[in-house]
C-alpha cells in the first residue's frame, strides 16, 4: 500500500512563497506520475499540478507561472514550489500518486493534506 506524507504548509502573506514536499513509501516511486490537488472550503478538490514519470508537467491555468512541480526519484519525493501566493490559493493541499497527466484523473493514493493559508 502506498503511503504519502506531505509537509511544508503554513501561513504566509500575499506575495510570499512556500514549498510543499510529499514523500512516498510502499511503492516504486519512479513508476508513478505524481500530482498536487487542493481543496478550499466549500469547493471541489482541483488538480493544481502534475508530473509524469519522465518529467512532463501539467499546471492549472490559475497557477501557471507561479507554481513549479518537481520530483526527486532518489528521495522518493515530489515538491511544489509556490511563489507569488494569493489569498485565493488558501486551501488544503493533497499529494496524489498515480494520476494521469493526459486525462487529469486522480490516482488512488492520497496524502493526509497540508494546510496553506495566504493572509495578511
Amino acid at each position: 500500500q502506498v503511503q504519502l506524507m506531505e509537509s511544508g504548509g503554513g501561513l504566509v502573506q500575499p506575495g510570499g512563497s512556500l514549498r510543499l514536499s510529499c514523500t512516498a513509501s510502499g511503492t516504486i516511486f519512479s513508476t508513478n506520475s505524481m500530482g498536487w490537488y487542493r481543496q478550499a472550503p466549500g469547493k471541489q478538490r482541483e488538480l493544481v499540478a502534475g508530473i509524469s514519470t519522465y518529467g512532463a508537467t501539467y499546471y492549472a491555468d490559475i497557477v501557471k507561472g507561479r507554481f513549479t512541480i518537481s520530483r526527486d526519484n532518489a528521495k522518493r519525493t515530489v515538491y511544489l514550489q509556490m511563489n507569488s501566493l494569493k489569498p485565493e490559493d488558501t486551501a488544503v493541499y493533497y499529494c496524489n500518486a498515480g494520476l494521469s497527466i493526459l486525462t487529469r484523473s486522480a490516482g488512488g493514493s492520497w496524502g493526509q493534506g497540508t494546510q496553506v493559508t495566504v493572509s495578511s
